[in-house]
């Protein structure tokens, strides 16, 4: 996101449009990619409720939220760009309050991967993880990319 220091990153929170809501899918490549045509469409609210409920020295992936959140409320899958989008929304949110925090640092990409886009980037949220005992590997030589190493013995039960 740019120009993030002169947005109200918790009205946005809070500002749920018309969501939830769903749109029915009719294109066969994403019937076959996502498993169904029931898209769901949850407001950003949705994804900070879920992301705080990750516990130190745990962590989560958006496709995580996502599958839960398509789940529990009668979807096939949800929409992944306003997902991306809303976990962003969050953390930004989270790091404008300063108090009631939202641990964003512990919701990862695909793979396990760092998200560049958090407050702070890169080098904040690794430092956040580590604190928490997560070890940080780097991958890529020209393209350095982060993850949490093990990931996927780590992940926060969202039930």
């Amino acid at each position: 996101m740019a120009n993030e220091d002169q947005k109200d990153f918790n009205a946005m929170l809070h500002n749920s449009k018309d969501m939830p809501k769903f749109q029915t899918v009719t294109d066969p490549k994403t019937i076959e990619k996502y498993g169904g045509t029931r898209m769901f469409f949850a407001p950003p609210i949705a994804y900070d409720r879920l992301m705080r409920r990750v516990p130190y020295g745990s962590v989560t992936t958006v496709g995580a939220l996502r599958e839960r959140l398509a789940r529990e409320n009668g979807g096939d899958f949800t929409e992944p760009i306003t997902a991306g989008i809303f976990v962003s929304i969050a953390a930004w949110a989270s790091f404008q309050r300063r108090e009631d925090e939202t641990p964003y640092w512990r919701t990862l990409k695909a793979g396990g991967e760092l998200n560049p886009k958090y407050p702070g980037g890169i080098e904040a949220q690794r430092e956040k993880l580590e604190a928490e005992g997560h070890k940080i590997v780097v991958r890529g030589r020209k393209n350095r990319r982060y993850f949490v190493e093990g990931y996927e013995e780590k992940l926060a039960s969202l039930e």
